[in-house]
């Protein structure tokens, strides 16, 4: 069985798991809940970290110089035994280390550590990919966290996404899974969508970019959950059809393109990381009423 550790604040109180070092719980210390439970009638998935790739390769296959190599949708990171490395009571770090199993399918060291940190009422997620290797590596990472919807005590009440940046970005579609190269309008207004369970009947909604660096997911009137992103330029919102969650996923990297390449290289917005080198990428939510 997965460990499970847990972190407070004076404000919040979070669980992580061993397993994928996936968050399985963010509540006030009321007792409210505002992640999604994993409940299996829809997903059984709560806050999933996407590495080494986000999204799906062309017939589960991702290609490195030529070479083939299977590899499931979102990569195998979220599967997998971390090992907790460090814990405090506001704060854990999980590490995920390549083995002779992930460079099977995935041709590169790495060391890859995921921290969840408490400051009152904010949570900050951060990722840190290290390349030990000799060769620059290149991967996707993408962070997956459901929040509840409708939100605590906000049932009936219209919900929306507000921008920081009042854009409106063009939106990009699947396809089998795949990204679209078409631009559809952005169902944005002045950095502002009103969500419907309609809007994800073709599955999620992309904004490769110009989302900006921060967003507000709000309920008229009652609560709201204030997120910022660090070096995570496409946004994504996602709902199983039908159930009562909304993903806000930032992420470095999407799916590969419909009738596109397979070499990770050439995937969109893929981090190229030398030799040596570490990357970080961070996402903040902040509980708010």
């Amino acid at each position: 069985m997965p460990d499970i550790v847990r972190i407070t604040s004076d404000e919040l109180v979070v669980e992580v798991s061993s397993l994928g070092a996936e968050m399985q719980s963010l509540q006030t210390t009321d007792g409210r809940d505002w992640l999604w439970n994993g409940d299996a009638a829809f997903w059984t998935g709560r806050s999933p970290i996407l590495f080494p790739i986000v999204g799906k390769a062309p017939d589960n296959h991702i290609a490195v110089d030529g070479a083939s190599y299977e590899m499931g949708q979102h990569g195998f990171a979220r599967r997998a035994e971390w090992v907790l490395a460090d814990a405090s009571t506001t704060a854990c770090r999980f590490e995920l280390e390549s083995t002779d199993a992930t460079r099977k399918i995935y041709p590169f060291d790495f060391l890859l550590s995921l921290t969840h940190s408490l400051d009152g009422g904010k949570l900050v997620v951060t990722a840190e990919v290290e390349n030990p290797d000799s060769c620059p590596m290149p991967f996707g990472l993408g962070f997956h966290p459901a929040f509840l919807w409708p939100l605590p005590g906000a049932e009936g009440k219209p919900h929306t996404i507000a921008l920081d940046n009042g854009a409106e970005p063009l939106l990009t579609r699947l396809e089998d899974g795949l990204v679209t190269r078409d631009k559809l309008p952005s169902p944005f207004s002045k950095g502002e969508l009103t969500l419907a369970h309609e809007l994800f009947e073709a599955d999620a909604m992309i904004f490769a970019e110009g989302a900006g660096e921060g967003l507000t997911y709000a309920a008229e009137g009652g609560p709201s959950l204030k997120f910022a992103f660090d070096n995570l330029p496409t946004l994504a919102l996602w709902q199983k059809l039908g159930a009562p969650f909304l993903c806000v996923e930032p992420w470095h990297g999407t799916a590969a393109e419909a009738g596109g390449s397979a070499e990770m290289a050439k995937r969109p917005y893929t981090k190229i990381l030398p030799a040596g080198e570490k990357a970080r990428f961070a996402f903040s939510v902040e509980v708010i009423g």
